[in-house]
């Protein structure tokens, strides 16, 4: 049995397929997912499981050289921006883009793929690019 948190075995696939610059998208329950782009459905109900939980959890296997964040985020300040401010603080998201949130929707059309939460607070999106351990 693996010995790191993450047990999902598409979202750890996924993972351990991804190269330098390639994104993973984690997001609310009501983002969109391009047509094409593979979609790892976690969502049980509202809140289950939450954005910041699946964001740690990912975190604990991926590298990430930086982050994006639709610009709106902001403006709503969703419980999961302090969290995602101590994340960038101690440089576990790297560096931080931000973008409309038009957008980052046009760039998940990049990604490798979108992981769904149950996560019901407005803009609770974020791309991860990877990056690499050497």
């Amino acid at each position: 049995m693996k010995k790191t948190p993450l047990l999902n075995i598409a979202l750890s696939r996924v993972i351990a397929s991804l190269g330098h610059g390639d994104i993973l998208v984690i997001g609310d329950a009501g983002l969109p997912v391009p047509p094409g782009v593979e979609l790892i459905d976690l969502a049980l109900t509202q809140g289950i499981p939450d954005f910041i939980s699946t964001l740690r959890i990912v975190l604990s296997e991926m590298q990430v050289e930086r982050h994006v964040l639709a610009e709106e985020i902001l403006l709503k300040q969703p419980p999961a921006l302090a969290e995602l401010n101590t994340l960038t603080e101690q440089a576990a998201l790297g560096e931080r883009r931000l973008v409309s949130h038009e957008e980052f929707k046009q760039l998940s059309h990049k990604a490798r793929a979108v992981v769904r939460t149950g996560e019901c607070q407005p803009y609770c999106n974020i791309a991860l690019v990877s990056g690499v351990t050497f």
